[in-house]
């Protein structure tokens, strides 16, 4: 029997992505949450983890670059890594270590309204400043730049004119829950061959 296919989730803040792909995974027969690891020790992100009895660990900059945080992935034999509302940039030794194995996903259909800076509610903001009509998702490999990564899936959802940016982050949400997990199955799966 192959082993089970191991995957390690960063999130730093509510981790309402981070539960959606918890529960989609929960009862995988190939794949396993073995941890969920942020940089914020008051995210709500770990304790919907212990809801699930995933394992966290908190982290300060320097551990993070440092390899430290390299090492507990090592030691729990994690093979992929997801972005779940991570907001910091990836040091280089850790993309090394995973070459086309970290995911993540961005509230917009890049490359528009992505980069530093670029999270969250300041995305749906600039995209009802910017007078769009639609907006959406974007799920794509990351590598050493912010949002620049080979993208895997784009979804796009309507704006109405009166959408406030509130309203568009929930639109997008809804694409992320439904999206994001299924996404990261296929990208596992395929490459697993």
């Amino acid at each position: 029997m192959k082993k089970e296919i191991r995957l390690a989730l960063f999130a730093s803040g509510s981790g309402t992505n981070a539960e959606a792909i918890m529960t989609y995974f929960q009862h995988h027969p190939k794949i396993h949450i073995a941890m969920l690891l942020s940089n914020n020790s008051m995210a709500l992100a770990l304790e919907r983890a212990k809801k699930f009895d995933v394992p966290c660990n908190v982290f300060e900059r320097h551990q993070f670059q440092d390899g430290e945080v390299l090492s507990w992935l090592n030691e729990q034999e994690v093979s992929h890594l997801v972005l779940a509302g991570f907001l910091w940039l990836l040091p280089e030794r850790l993309i090394q270590a995973f070459p086309n194995k970290i995911i993540n996903i961005h509230p917009s259909l890049l490359p528009k309204f992505g980069g530093k800076g670029m999270y969250g509610m300041k995305v749906h903001e600039a995209v009802k400043a910017a007078g769009e009509y639609e907006t959406g998702i974007t799920i794509h490999i990351v590598n050493a730049r912010y949002d620049e990564g080979k993208i895997l899936r784009q979804t796009s959802c309507k704006i109405e004119p009166m959408d406030s940016p509130q309203e568009i982050a929930a639109k997008v949400n809804a694409l992320e829950y439904i999206n994001y997990p299924k996404t990261i199955e296929q990208w596992i799966l395929a490459e697993a061959g």
